[in-house]
């Protein structure tokens, strides 16, 4: 597996793969718009009541995280063709992983002396041809789960 904060996968994301790990998972046929990914994320990643539904608000949420006590967490979307199939702008879908990419980069350098406690973010989608086109145009690596 590469050192990337992307992985794909084939196989169903269990548990058992990241023992200890907060998966917050997705799935693509109930998030085809960005309405419904935000809804979404925002279950799946419990994130607060007062959590916003655009662009910003995703940003500020998985770039706090306090909530969730796991050190590694997890942003698991299966059926990845269907994420945000309905999305009409590619410009919106590139900036959301743009937004995951720079988090986790930046949760990986975060300084304990911060006072916020480390996390280890991954983003893993479901393998479709879709999302490795998305993941190669923005020049972002990605891994595959053995």
């Amino acid at each position: 597996m590469k050192n990337t904060h992307f992985l794909l996968t084939k196989k169903v994301l269990t548990k058992k793969l990241f023992p200890g790990a907060f998966i917050g998972q997705i799935d693509g046929l109930k998030a085809t718009s960005i309405k419904e990914f935000h809804e979404q994320i925002g279950l799946a990643m419990k994130f607060p009541d007062y959590s916003g539904k655009n662009l910003d608000a995703l940003d500020e949420m998985i770039n706090d995280l306090e909530w969730i006590k796991e050190e590694k967490v997890i942003i698991y979307i299966s059926n990845s063709s269907e994420w945000l199939s309905k999305e009409k702008s590619v410009d919106k879908i590139l900036s959301i992983l743009d937004i995951f990419d720079a988090t986790a980069e930046d949760w990986k350098w975060m300084d304990e002396e911060e006072d916020v406690a480390k996390k280890e973010l991954n983003i893993i989608f479901d393998d479709s041809e879709r999302i490795r086109t998305l993941l190669e145009e923005q020049e972002i690596p990605f891994g595959e789960i053995e």
